[in-house]
């Protein structure tokens, strides 16, 4: 089985895909995560990538699809839940030409939403827990319920900076859904309602 997750930052798509991973023991891979490894095994292709990523550069799409695409065939290239690639109508090309993908599953959510999920989030340095404001609050306002030290905001976590990381998501992921919706694989989620209900329908849809 061959997944991608696709859906704005705070969408729940990571969520998500350790929900899938959990329950159809499929690997889940964060491009991130990837990268991260490529880099730190000194593989031909992380070393490539160090570079960009050592000075907090994203780096050139091709190389990124390349590290990618070979991590696939070194470690899962008979199933995966795709997080966070592709982002570009040439990585999802590439990833076309190399394999079969079963759905491309959409979580859509609004600007709104996004905003009010990640302006309100807050985290614990010591036990990198997660806590939300509103929807995760902890028992103690602004202290951690595991280990009693502040939690803090991540300096990006503002409205501003938000704002802008969705407007070159919405302009990158534009030609990718209009791709897998040409292709007859796009299904869209509606990803303001909780957790289990949309992992509910994504199994529906997995079957």
């Amino acid at each position: 089985m061959k997944l991608v997750l696709i859906g704005p930052p705070g969408s729940g798509k990571g969520t998500q895909a350790v929900k899938i991973r959990e329950r159809y023991d499929i690997p889940h891979l964060s491009s991130g995560d990837v990268l991260r490894k490529e880099a730190s095994a000194g593989t031909e292709f992380g070393k490539k990538i160090k570079p960009y990523m050592e000075s907090g550069e994203i780096g050139p799409a091709e190389l990124i699809t390349d590290v990618i695409l070979h991590y696939i065939e070194e470690h899962c290239p008979d199933g995966f839940i795709l997080d966070g690639f592709p982002r570009t109508l040439y990585q999802a090309e590439k990833l076309g030409d190399a394999h079969d993908i079963k759905a491309a599953i959409f979580i859509d959510v609004s600007e709104r939403e996004i905003v009010s999920r990640i302006t309100g989030r807050r985290m614990c340095r010591n036990c990198n827990i997660i806590y939300h404001v509103t929807n995760k609050p902890p028992r103690v306002e602004n202290t951690c319920d595991k280990c009693g030290l502040p939690l803090y905001q991540r300096p990006d976590d503002n409205e501003e900076t938000i704002i802008n990381r969705i407007q070159v998501y919405n302009k990158e992921t534009k030609p990718v859904l209009d791709y897998y919706r040409e292709a007859g694989t796009l299904r869209t989620m509606n990803g303001e309602r909780d957790t289990d209900t949309i992992f509910s329908d994504i199994v529906k849809l997995i079957g």
